[in-house]
């Protein structure tokens, strides 16, 4: 096998497969891919004759190394590139950092050391990317320079507040963006402005509608639908995200294909990377994405044959109450998409990969299939294969032998007569499942089935007689089978909240800083609309008469307090900790209530020059960051963190998740206000 090529999904590597099958046909070169829906002649095919170039996820070349183990030699002895697709996409978590173990691993069993080559549109820290890809291989990185040619985006961005009159209503601004195109429908009446509005601009469209949850995704589609419903319209409206049946997935995927078809598909991030879906003519955002990654891809999945990217943002908030207080009257999501717009558009940023982790879930995982694949090892031999691997730089070796402590207590390794250590009875039972190649977090999950049909999955089933949606429809429980996991359920009309567990954000620093500067600059961006741009001259004014932009502590009256530290979604944790552990005392501080990673209330009897000493002073003292875990607290974020040791998972978090340098230097920066 010449070359191995590593996606990150299975439909795109079978899109790749039908190409790669093309190009390499006339030059005799044979095109394998591996992954569980490929049948096993054709896996059969390729271990007799493997030559040429075998697509493949991580998940897969897992799968590979624990059971063709002494096959690997014979496969992969000729073996001289690595191909990493969408590579960006592997490099802020344990996925990214398996993929780097497992290209280690297979070239120390095939005693090879293959060129890596990774391909991605949207990387921004390309020194960073390219230390990532090299990792293990002592070879240095070529990075190509390519002179890009400027591409003209039709990129707007529209703001509704979900009920009452709109911002521009009142408050008309001196410029705007008219619309892109003129709508081609017309919403119900009553209709929810901003989804009314992706619902009058997508007939006789292809469109990708991109959301950031499982839930969200539900919501919109199922509201959608019933627009085309009371407008006595064909339905439209197709759905894709990670917690629907392969079959619901493939159904949209292949309708998109369809040129003949005017379909939109709303989706999550399972339609961001590179899945062929035919031409499309317009993607729409609700709300603003997490990162600027992700706006890349998303974007970049319209503008293809000749036609300019296009992206409608659709920003939608509930009107602030006349009460309000003052941080609720913020519009965060405009300034969030404003904000990521910007970083790109003037410093061609984008996320930098996070290479700094204590990845003890991975050390776990990668612990277990080394042992299920090589048999007994000794616990120095052990040691010496998975500690030397270049991700796990940070694990020492105090670490690791708390870890196998705690296996061999546990009864996922065991140690034999002569010493050695081998998969325990009860790691066996884990590492024979299939699930266990993949080291991305998944719930319990409850297949939902209507009569002959798997329609998805779904997390805490309500009971039966209670509602759920999935698939884009509304559905009522009649059964739900515990011990098979099964849910039963019949169609039924009607709206009800999906949910399929938390789908928390990670925000940069970067954002929020460059959300402060939206605020303080008085330029009008060219791709806002009207509400958007009278939404936020009016954020602006808001922002001025209360001082949030000049000082991050504001009193919203009494001893209520709200601070705006502006940092992103870890060091703004480490600062909700730091307050409660280290300064809440002095200050008489309590009702800590954050919205993170934008602002934090609470009460408070001291004044805002005690505020900051306080904090100043507790900054200047050494700090454990162990200290900012909660005495009983044992926060699990990972997919295998429950096997580890509570110190290991502790440390995990302390070290390796929480921005503790970051939140440091912030509160220095405030001296000038004590």
């Amino acid at each position: 096998m010449g070359a191995i090529y590593i996606g990150p999904l299975k439909a795109l590597i079978n899109d790749q497969f039908l190409r790669l099958n093309d190009l390499c046909a006339e030059a005799g070169i044979p095109v394998w891919h591996w992954h569980g829906d490929v049948s096993q002649s054709h896996k059969a095919k390729m271990l007799k004759h493997p030559s040429g170039i075998l697509q493949i996820t991580p998940e897969s070349l897992e799968a590979m190394l624990l059971h063709k183990h002494a096959a690997l030699t014979k496969l992969f002895h000729d073996l001289r590139y690595i191909v990493i697709d969408e590579v960006h996409s592997l490099m802020r978590g344990d996925r990214g950092g398996q993929t780097i173990c497992l290209m280690e691993r297979l070239c120390r069993m095939a005693g090879v050391n293959p060129r890596r080559i990774g391909l991605s549109a949207t990387i921004g820290d390309l020194e960073a990317t390219g230390a990532f890809l090299a990792a293990g291989t002592g070879r240095g990185t070529v990075i190509p320079r390519i002179e890009s040619k400027g591409v003209r985006w039709r990129l707007s961005m529209e703001h509704f507040y979900v009920q009452d009159q709109q911002a521009a209503a009142e408050h008309l601004p001196e410029q705007a963006l008219p619309e892109l195109a003129p709508k081609t429908d017309t919403a119900p009446a009553h209709a929810d402005p901003g989804i009314g509005y992706i619902f009058e601009h997508t007939r006789g469209k292809k469109c990708l509608v991109f959301v950031n949850s499982r839930e969200e995704c539900e919501a919109v589609t199922t509201t959608l639908r019933q627009y085309c419903e009371a407008r006595h319209e064909p339905d439209r409206f197709l759905i894709h995200h990670g917690n629907l049946s392969s079959a619901y997935r493939e159904t949209a995927e292949t309708a998109m294909k369809d040129d003949d078809l005017f379909l939109t598909t709303v989706t999550t991030a399972t339609l961001e990377l590179g899945i062929d879906i035919g031409r499309l003519e317009r993607a729409f955002q609700v709300d603003a994405p997490f990162t600027v990654s992700s706006f890349l891809q998303r974007m970049g999945r319209t503008g293809r044959r000749d036609l300019p990217p296009e992206m409608w943002f659709v920003i939608r908030e509930d009107p602030p109450e006349a009460r309000a207080l003052l941080p609720t009257t913020i519009p965060w999501k405009l300034l969030q998409g404003i904000a990521l717009v910007q970083v790109y558009l003037e410093e061609r940023w984008v996320e930098p990969p996070r290479l700094d982790r204590l990845p003890y879930s991975l050390l776990y995982h990668q612990t277990m299939c080394t042992l299920a694949s090589c048999g007994e090892m000794t616990p120095a031999a052990l040691a010496s294969r998975v500690l030397t691997l270049s991700y796990f730089h940070r694990v020492s070796q105090e670490d690791f032998k708390l870890l196998l402590r705690h296996l061999l207590e546990i009864d996922h390794i065991q140690r034999t007569e002569t010493g050695g250590l081998i998969v325990g009875i009860a790691g066996e039972r884990l590492t024979s499942s299939y699930k266990f190649y993949a080291v991305f977090q998944e719930n319990v999950e409850y297949t939902v089935r209507w009569n002959s049909q798997e329609l998805g999955t779904i997390v805490q089933p309500p009971p039966v007689g209670e509602k759920i949606a999935i698939a884009g429809h509304v559905w009522v429980v009649d059964e739900i089978d515990h011990k098979r996991h099964t849910v039963y359920c019949e169609q039924i009309k009607g709206k009800v909240p999906a949910y399929f567990g938390e789908c928390p954000g990670d925000i940069h620093t970067q954002i929020l800083e460059r959300m402060k500067r939206v605020l303080l600059e008085s330029r009008q961006y060219p791709y806002l609309m009207q509400n958007a741009a009278a939404r936020l001259q009016l954020a602006r004014h808001t922002a001025q008469n209360s001082g949030l932009t000049e000082e991050p502590l504001i009193c919203l009256g009494g001893d209520m307090w709200c601070l705006f530290p502006w940092l992103g979604t870890y060091a703004f944790l480490a600062m909700e900790r730091f307050l409660k552990i280290r300064c809440a005392e002095s200050l008489t501080l309590t009702g800590l209530s954050p919205s993170r990673p934008y602002f934090i209330q609470f009460k408070m009897k001291a004044d805002k020059r005690t505020f900051f000493q306080v904090l100043l002073e507790q900054e200047r003292k050494p700090l454990d960051p162990m200290e900012l875990v909660y005495p009983k607290e044992i926060p699990m974020f990972e997919k295998y963190d429950e096997y580890l040791p509570d110190i290991l998972i502790k440390k995990g978090f302390a070290c390796g998740v929480l921005g503790i340098d970051e939140m440091r230097e912030r509160i220095r920066s405030w001296e000038k206000y004590t």
